[in-house]
């Protein structure tokens, strides 16, 4: 077979026909427009319901790429759980503003935090994940993933006022739980022991229970693991196993530090 009849074949066995593009830029539209970052400024309300319309008339043709004669049901219920997903997301930008005092107003956190850009993404593609949407929940959080540097698989449990400060790094598997009042740090994986194929339908990935701390580059691995709540979990360490609440944990290493003068102290060579 000729490359050229490969792709050829590739494109007949290609299960959905789906534009990645549009996808990928519908998601972005819709949270400019859902969080205010438009230059225009919608300010009617006729206005407004028509962009929803908008965006839901879109949102059903993109839907029938995955879901043919189920596009409709899906986009009607997808925007009628929105509301309840919006206030949850609101609620996040307001943990994240009350929990970095870098940031001087929740609007600055809409318009420039990448871990609320990721998290809102995860959200919304959670509640499609959650109804067996194939193909699209994966494209979006692998959007922001791009965008942001943040990984998070839309079949990730999370719960309420979550913040991911700075973000670049993060992982979070896909059957991952966490709690409420969670916060996350640069680095931080969330991840499985084993990667086999046959764990597929098994969970991976460990519990982080309410109101966890875990700072820069902590890995924390297991489908058994699970950190107490109240738990605070600093950089660097490497969790397999589970950690009772109001525990605190961390890496004890050496650092020395000395003063470059005197410059004739003599050097040593170890060979």
């Amino acid at each position: 077979m000729s490359f050229t009849e490969h792709l050829y074949q590739g494109y007949r066995n290609r299960k959905f026909d789906i534009d990645k593009r549009k996808t990928e830029d519908f998601i972005d539209r819709f949270f400019r427009f859902i969080f205010f970052l438009e230059y225009q400024r919608c300010s009617e309300i006729d206005l407004i319901e028509a962009r929803l319309n908008g965006f839901k008339t879109e949102f059903q043709e993109i839907l029938s790429s995955v879901m043919k004669g189920r596009e409709t049901v899906e986009s009607d219920y997808f925007f009628a759980k929105f509301p309840e997903i919006y206030q949850m997301l609101e609620e996040d930008a307001r943990f994240i503003f009350e929990n970095d005092p870098a940031a001087k107003n929740v609007e600055e956190v809409m318009f420039s935090y990448p871990g609320f850009f990721a998290i809102a993404v995860y959200r919304l593609s959670h509640e499609l994940f959650k109804n067996n949407v194939p193909l699209i929940p994966r494209i979006w959080t692998e959007y922001a993933h791009s965008k942001t540097g943040i990984d998070i698989h839309p079949g990730a449990a999370i719960g309420k006022n979550f913040f991911i400060d700075h973000g670049t790094g993060i992982v979070i598997g896909e059957t991952t739980v966490i709690g409420n009042n969670v916060k996350l740090y640069q680095g931080v994986t969330l991840g499985a022991l084993s990667v086999t194929k046959d764990l597929a339908n098994e969970k991976r990935h460990p519990t982080i229970e309410d109101h966890v701390v875990i700072y820069a580059n902590a890995t924390i691995l297991g489908g058994e693991t699970v950190i107490g709540a109240h738990s605070l979990i600093g950089g660097n360490v490497w969790i397999t196993e589970s950690v009772t609440p109001n525990s605190v944990v961390f890496h004890k290493g050496l650092v020395t530090v000395k003063n470059k003068l005197p410059v004739n102290e003599p050097i040593n060579f170890i060979i």
